[in-house]
């Protein structure tokens, strides 16, 4: 008799994997990136390489990505390893934080300090003059949906985008208050987390995995 999963069916349910992308330099330099196209360093295109010879294990069905580059670049080096076609969506965009965008957090706090320590504390707020966190999980989470749903039964997704809109859309998925959202912490470069398909709904399986722990460089540290 074949094992039934949690989701009633033959097979272990869908799975999504959701990648952040590899380093930029401004990463590095800890400056807002937002929806400014910045590309890969070249310690982020490593990066790229050796978490998709180790997520090619997994055996993807789909690859879906932000189309911007240091997504897209991203998602390039796993595509190498499968055969497969990535497909490129603007609704996995980091989210866009306006006047914030190419500023260092430092230059933030000395710019515009109340509104940072705003969202620091957890306060909904429009960084920069930009999108609301529940914005980025509106425009997001039905791509990541609308991509899992071609699945075979037991497929696997592969969604490429940015630290942020990740967390938003992992959060959105499980059905978490947003403002339980920043509980779930962000992911270092080229690190992913795996959401599982149960009886319930999507369940967080595992966060910020791929290698042993390291800084979280980027506009949602």
């Amino acid at each position: 008799m074949s094992a039934v999963s949690e989701a009633g069916r033959p097979g272990r349910g869908r799975r999504v994997i959701l990648w952040r992308h590899g380093q930029t330099s401004w990463n590095v330099e800890r400056r807002f990136q937002g929806t400014t196209d910045v590309a890969l360093t070249e310690t982020g295109v490593a990066q790229a390489r050796r978490a998709a010879r180790l997520l090619v294990a997994l055996k993807p069905h789909a690859i879906v990505a932000s189309d911007l580059r240091r997504a897209a670049n991203t998602a390039a080096e796993l595509a190498a390893l499968t055969g497969l076609d990535v497909a490129h969506d603007e609704g996995l965009r980091e989210t866009y934080a306006g006047v914030w965008q190419g500023l260092t957090h430092d230059e933030i706090i000395a710019r515009h300090g109340e509104e940072y320590a705003a969202w620091k504390r957890g306060e909904p707020v429009r960084r920069g003059g930009g999108e609301l966190e529940t914005e980025v999980a509106d425009r997001a989470a039905p791509v990541v949906l609308r991509h899992a749903e071609k699945l075979p039964e037991d497929g696997t997704l592969v969604v490429v985008s940015h630290g942020g809109t990740i967390r938003t859309t992992i959060g959105r998925l499980l059905g978490l208050d947003p403002s339980h959202w920043e509980s779930l912490g962000g992911l270092s470069n080229c690190c992913w987390s795996v959401l599982g398909e149960g009886a319930r709904g999507w369940r967080l399986l595992e966060h910020n995995a791929g290698t042993l722990p390291e800084p979280v460089l980027g506009d949602d540290d």
